[in-house]
């Protein structure tokens, strides 16, 4: 193991750098000296290129920020329309379509479904409601209480009454015995 960590930082010692100990390692490699004087002057002229090009970049990068500026768009606004238009690509691919018109046709059969359980439940308690077994109890009940069928209609029984009479609350006056 040490062996290869001892390899590995050899190598990267001997990796050249840019600029003089580039051009010696290349020395090395068969060139004639002024093969490798050409090459130096291609690399000087190519970093040269490399600086100019950053350069110009900045510049236009401010120019591009100042104009940003002036037409008042924010980062905060550019980060808006962004993200509208991955939106915009998003809902126009056929993943997303095809997913959407399933989702829609899902919850439109959820929905009938929920609805014709409803319809179920409700004839299932009219069956019941008009089986004879309930209205012979519906029967008994008139029998025995002939004011119920009337009650039904306003209300629990003795619901007038209750709100006829007045309720004796205890105060801090009377204290509860």
């Amino acid at each position: 193991m040490e062996d290869a960590q001892r390899g590995f930082q050899e190598n990267q010692d001997s990796v050249p750098e840019m600029g003089e100990d580039a051009v010696t390692s290349v020395g090395s490699s068969n060139l004639t000296e002024e093969e490798c004087q050409e090459l130096q002057e291609e690399m000087a002229k190519v970093e040269d290129e490399i600086q100019t090009l950053t350069q110009v970049l900045e510049t236009k990068e401010k120019h591009l920020a100042d104009l940003k500026r002036k037409l008042g768009v924010t980062p905060l606004r550019e980060l808006k329309q962004n993200f509208t238009k991955t939106w915009q690509d998003v809902t126009s691919t056929l993943a997303y379509k095809r997913t959407s018109e399933t989702l829609s046709q899902a919850g439109l059969k959820a929905s009938a479904a929920f609805a014709n359980m409803g319809s179920v439940i409700t004839r299932k308690f009219e069956d019941v409601k008009n089986a004879p077994g309930f209205k012979s109890l519906d029967t008994l009940k008139t029998k025995m209480n002939p004011s119920a069928s009337l009650e039904e209609e306003d209300g629990p029984p003795g619901a007038e009454n209750l709100l006829s009479q007045s309720v004796d609350m205890p105060t801090q006056e009377t204290p509860m015995n």
